[in-house]
C-alpha cells in the first residue's frame, strides 16, 4: 500500500497520529505493508496509476507496479478501516 502525502497536510498528520502506530500491527498492515511517497517528489518511476493523485493522503493498493484500487482522503478512523478492509478483498488470498 502506497501512502501519498505531502508536508503540511493536516489529514496526513491526523492519520499518522491515529492510524500510523497501529497500522503495521493490523491485518491490513500485514497484508499490505505501507510505503510512504512524498507527492511533491512525484510518482515513483514505473508505477502505473489509474488516474493522477490529487488529494493527500491517498492510499494506493498496488500489485507489482500497477494500481488495483485506492482510498482518497482521510475523514476518520472508521472510514479508513472500512475502506481498507474492502481493498484487502482485492488481494490474492494469503497462504
Amino acid at each position: 500500500m502506497l501512502m501519498f502525502e505531502r508536508r503540511g497536510c493536516p489529514w496526513c498528520k491526523e492519520w499518522n497520529q491515529v492510524i500510523g502506530p497501529i497500522y503495521p500491527k493490523s491485518e491490513v498492515g500485514r497484508r499490505a505493508p505501507l510505503r510512504r511517497v512524498d507527492l511533491d517528489a512525484g510518482v515513483p518511476p514505473g508505477l502505473t496509476l489509474k488516474r493522477p493523485i490529487r488529494y493527500t493522503p491517498t492510499f494506493v493498493l498496488v500489485e507489482g507496479e500497477r494500481e488495483m484500487d485506492r482510498i482518497e482522503g482521510y475523514p476518520g478512523e472508521d472510514f479508513f478501516w472500512g475502506r481498507a478492509e474492502r481493498l484487502l478483498g482485492r488481494l490474492p488470498a494469503s497462504p
